[in-house]
C-alpha cells in the first residue's frame, strides 16, 4: 500500500495523468516511501525483499549503504518488472527529485509493460521470489545452511549459462523432471553397525559398483545433445547426477536468471524511453517556474558522459530524440539514403510528423542490439560525440582512440550480445567415450579470461561429478582445456 505524503500523491495523480494523456500505457504502479537504509535493503536484493538468504545480498547492501555514505552514489529510484508495479522513492530526497522520479517509473513501467523483448517475464514474480525463499529456507533447514548455500554459489557462478533467446523460441524451455537421485550415489549398501561397513561394503565391491555407474552414466549421455545446447543450466538440470533438492536450487537460480535477462538486453532502451518522458513531462506538464535550474541540474548530472565515453540514459535518450526528429522530417528510406548532398540533407524536412508513432513502434519491437544496428548512424554519432576512448596510463586520462564509425559501432555491438560474455553450448556428455563433458567457445576474436574461465570449470565439475572441457582458441590456437577436479589439462585440435 502507498505511504505517499498528501502533496506526493497530488503530484502522482498529476503525473500519471499527463503520462496516460501522452500515450503510456502500464501497469497499475504502486508507490512506497523508504529510507536509504531499507532502499539499499531492497536494491540489494535486486529489488526483491522477499528473496533467498545469501551472503551475495549481504555484501551488496554492504557496498550499496559504504558507497551511499562516503557520497559516491546515491539510488533515487527502484521499479520492479511485475503486475502491479512497484517503485520505492528514497525518504529525504527533495520534493523535485521525486516527481522526476515518478515521471521516470512510468516510463519504464510502460516499457515493461510493452516491449517485446519483457513479454515472456514472470509478471507475478514477486511471489514467485517469495516462494523461492520459502524452499530454499526448508533445503537450508533440513540439510544445513552451509551445504545449501554453499551450493547456490556454484549455481550463482554459472547463471549466465543460459539461452537468452530461448524463450522467444520455443514453446516451453523448462526441462524434464527425472525425480530425485537415489539417496546413496556412491552405492553403497546401508548398513547400520559400523563395524560391519569392511564387510558389507568391501573394496573391491566398491569398486565394482562404480565401474557399473559410470557405464550407465555413459550409456545415458551418450549421443547427447544431438545438437549444441546453448542453455547449460538446462542441460544440468537435465542430466548431471543431482539430488532432488540441488536439481531444484539450480531450476531457481535459472528461473531467476532468466527472469532478469530482459534487463540486460534492453538497458540502453529502457533508461532512454524512462529518460525521454520525465524530460518531457516534467518540462510540458509538470514542472512549476520555479524548479527549473533544479531539474536542469538533477537531468544534466544523469546525462552526463561517463569517461570512457558511454552512458547508457544519454545514448538511450539522444537515439530516441534522434529518430523522433528524422521521422517527422521524412530522413529515412531510400530517397534519404542516396542523397549525397550535404546542403540538401541539412534542410530536408518533409513534415511527415511520424516520430511519435515510430518511437513507440521502437520501443515495441527492439532491443540494444538491434536498436543500436538500425538507428546509430554516423551523423548521430559526430553530434554526440560517440568516440571509442582508452585510458592512456601515462597521462592517467582517457583518450580518444577513434573516430571510426564502422569500428565504433561493431564495438559498441559485440560489447552489447550476450553482455559481452562469452557464449557457451554444451556439445557432447559423453566426450571421449567416459561420460565426460565437452563445452565450445564461440570464438569471436577474443579469447576467454583464463581466470573466468577456470573458476567457472570449477564448478561446472562440482556438478557434473566428472573431468569437464571447453574447446576454445588460446595463444591463437584451437585447444580443448579439460579440468578433472584436480588439475588443468590443455590439448591442441
Amino acid at each position: 500500500m502507498a505511504n505517499l505524503t498528501p502533496e506526493l500523491e497530488k503530484e502522482r495523480v498529476k503525473i500519471l495523468k499527463a503520462a496516460q494523456e501522452a500515450g503510456l500505457d502500464f501497469y497499475e504502479t504502486i508507490f512506497e516511501i523508504v529510507t536509504y537504509d531499507q532502499l539499499n535493503q531492497i536494491a540489494s536484493y535486486g529489488g526483491f525483499p522477499v528473496r533467498y538468504p545469501h551472503w551475495r545480498f549481504g555484501m551488496d547492501y554492504e557496498q550499496l549503504s559504504k558507497s551511499y555514505e562516503y557520497g559516491l552514489s546515491k539510488i533515487y529510484e527502484l521499479v520492479i518488472n511485475t503486475d502491479p508495479c512497484y517503485a520505492y522513492l528514497m525518504e529525504g530526497n527533495e520534493f523535485i527529485d521525486q516527481k522526476l522520479v515518478m515521471a521516470h517509473v512510468y516510463g519504464h513501467c510502460d516499457f515493461f509493460k510493452n516491449n517485446a523483448w519483457f513479454g515472456p517475464t514472470n509478471r507475478k514474480m514477486m511471489d514467485q521470489m517469495a516462494n523461492h525463499a520459502t524452499r530454499i529456507r526448508r533445503y537450508m533447514d533440513r540439510y544445513g545452511v552451509e551445504t545449501v548455500e554453499d551450493f547456490i554459489d556454484v549455481c550463482l557462478s554459472l547463471e549466465n549459462l543460459i539461452d537468452r533467446h530461448a524463450p522467444y523460441v520455443t514453446k516451453s524451455n523448462e526441462p524434464k523432471d527425472h525425480g530425485p537421485a537415489p539417496v546413496s550415489p556412491d552405492g553403497k549398501l546401508k548398513v547400520h553397525k559400523s563395524y560391519m561397513e569392511k564387510y558389507i561394503n568391501p573394496p573391491e565391491f566398491l569398486k565394482e559398483q562404480e565401474e557399473r555407474r559410470a557405464e550407465e552414466f555413459r550409456n545415458q549421455v551418450r549421443g547427447i545433445p544431438e545438437n549444441p545446447e546453448r542453455d547449460v543450466l538446462k542441460f544440468l538440470m537435465e542430466y548431471a547426477p543431482l539430488s532432488s533438492w540441488q536439481q531444484d536450487v539450480l531450476s531457481i537460480i535459472r528461473a531467476e536468471a532468466y527472469y532478469f535477462a530482459p534487463q540486460g538486453m534492453t538497458k540502453i532502451m529502457n533508461e532512454g524511453w524512462a529518460s525521454y518522458w520525465h524530460s518531457k513531462l516534467m518540462t510540458e506538464k509538470i514542472m512549476n517556474d520555479s524548479e527549473i535550474i533544479d531539474f536542469a541540474d538533477r537531468h544534466s548530472g544523469t546525462m552526463a558522459m561517463a569517461p570512457n565515453g558511454f552512458n547508457p540514459y544519454k545514448i538511450g535518450i539522444e537515439l530516441f530524440r534522434n529518430i523522433e526528429q528524422r521521422w517527422n522530417k521524412g530522413q529515412f528510406g531510400r530517397e534519404w539514403t542516396e542523397c549525397s548532398r550535404l546542403d540538401e540533407k541539412k534542410a530536408w524536412d518533409k513534415k511527415l510528423g511520424l516520430g511519435r508513432e515510430k518511437i513507440f513502434e521502437v520501443r515495441k519491437h527492439y532491443n540494444d542490439v538491434t536498436f543500436i544496428d538500425e538507428f546509430l548512424t554516423e551523423e548521430f554519432c559526430i553530434e554526440n560525440k560517440l568516440f571509442v576512448y582508452k585510458f592512456n596510463q601515462r597521462t592517467n586520462e582517457y583518450e580518444v582512440d577513434t573516430r571510426d564509425f564502422p569500428l565504433i559501432k561493431k564495438k559498441l555491438l559485440f560489447q552489447l550480445t550476450n553482455f559481452g560474455q562469452p557464449i557457451i553450448s554444451v556439445l557432447d556428455a559423453n566426450h571421449n567415450n567416459r561420460g565426460e563433458l565437452l563445452l565450445g567457445h564461440l570464438f569471436e576474436g577474443i579469447e576467454m579470461q583464463p581466470d573466468y574461465m577456470r573458476a567457472t570449470m570449477q564448478n561446472l565439475q562440482k556438478i557434473w561429478g566428472r573431468p569437464v572441457h571447453v574447446a576454445t582458441v588460446q595463444d591463437k590456437e584451437r585447444t580443448i582445456i579439460g579440468f578433472d577436479g584436480k588439475e588443468y589439462t590443455s590439448v591442441a585440435i
